[in-house]
């Protein structure tokens, strides 16, 4: 994503055959400090691709990106939200774990994924 031209974003975004939202949070003043793109799917929300400033490390900032979409989910009568992929041993992805219940398309079949440790 840090290498995307313009032409890259605009196909992902306006060109896509999906619709796309790009939900944006600021500050009391106005600056942009996240953003979340996310299709919207016949039955939940995906989330693509989200960034936030690291100004505000004690904001959890991307928990709350998700917790944003959880509730646009609730109110758009979506039941489902879409985290993407998740890798076990990404501790990028770990944040993934902590919104239960959580499932896996797992060998073609979704199934619940326990809390990790």
């Amino acid at each position: 994503m840090a290498a995307m031209e313009f032409h890259d974003y605009r196909a992902m975004i306006e060109d896509s055959p999906i619709e796309t939202l790009v939900f944006e949070f600021r500050n009391p003043h106005d600056t942009l400090i996240a953003a979340v793109l996310a299709d919207v799917m016949d039955d939940g929300l995906s989330a693509v691709y989200s960034f936030y400033t690291p100004d505000w490390p004690k904001r959890s900032l991307g928990s709350f990106m998700v917790l944003s979409l959880i509730d646009m989910c609730r109110k758009l009568g979506l039941p489902y939200l879409y985290l993407g992929y998740w890798i076990a041993e990404s501790r990028k992805m770990a944040y993934k774990t902590r919104f239960q219940p959580l499932e896996g398309y797992i060998h073609g079949v979704w199934s619940l994924i326990p809390p990790q440790p």
